[in-house]
């Protein structure tokens, strides 16, 4: 994976590029296991058979929310939305809930 975690201006900790990553390549898989609890790292994704928590443990769980994100989601995949410079944090939409944070 081109990425690793450091300090992030958004919150605390951030998964930032450490090479190119090009629109459309895939950046990495939420590792995690199934939960039904909520909780820091749990990402909520729904389904055909409905809603599902995952609760990370791999690097993608300090993913951080930006209203404009550079990345987003397809189940577990995290694919890039353009490119991403090295340096660039990676930023995932978290959804509604928080359409009035940047």
């Amino acid at each position: 994976m081109k990425i690793e975690v450091r300090h992030s201006p958004i919150h605390e900790l951030g998964v930032f590029a450490t090479a190119t990553i090009r629109k459309d390549e895939r950046i990495g898989r939420y590792q995690s296991r199934k939960t039904n609890r909520d909780g820091r790292y749990v990402l909520w994704v729904e389904s055909e058979k409905g809603t599902q928590g995952y609760n990370g443990y791999g690097r993608l769980r300090f993913l951080n929310h930006r209203s404009t994100p550079n990345s987003e989601l397809d189940g577990l995949e995290l694919y890039a939305l353009r490119t991403i410079r090295p340096g660039e944090e990676i930023t995932i939409d978290y959804g509604e809930e928080w359409a009035d944070v940047a």
